[in-house]
């Protein structure tokens, strides 16, 4: 699939939000600059989150929710070795009511759940994006 806009890619992690259901765990896996971020304001949006959804590349995680579900937010980017932060991975994969999305996944992923969704986001030269989706039912 190709998306060809920011908007483009917000809706469609809307779409995808509006599927998911609570406990699950989604990994976007790309590049700096890719998307995930901004796919992941759509998933908030599908879930009926209205919070504004940043970055958690400094802080390494943020949590959103509204009064049916919470949107855990994880950026491994800068950890080789996550930590204490893999303790808290592990409580939000057991809760739930907990959408977890993880960028950067690759420092946790003996904690990820087998066959968890994966969705790749690859830059093409016309700044346009390429979307490849595994494990979604």
């Amino acid at each position: 699939m190709i998306l060809n806009s920011e908007q483009s890619l917000i809706d469609f992690g809307e779409q995808i939000g509006k599927t998911l259901k609570a406990p699950v765990v989604v990994e976007l896996v790309g590049d700096v600059g890719a998307g995930k971020t901004t796919l992941t304001k759509g998933i908030a949006r599908g879930l009926k989150i209205d919070d504004e959804i940043t970055s958690p590349s400094f802080t390494i995680s943020k949590r959103y929710k509204n009064d049916n579900v919470e949107l855990v937010h994880y950026d491994f980017y800068r950890l080789a070795d996550p930590g204490i932060m893999s303790e808290d991975l592990e409580e939000s994969l057991a809760d739930p009511s907990i959408v977890t999305v993880i960028e950067w996944g690759d420092s946790v992923e003996n904690l990820l759940p087998e066959n968890h969704p994966k969705i790749t986001l690859k830059t093409r030269d016309d700044g346009s994006r390429e979307i490849i989706m595994e494990n979604f039912p």
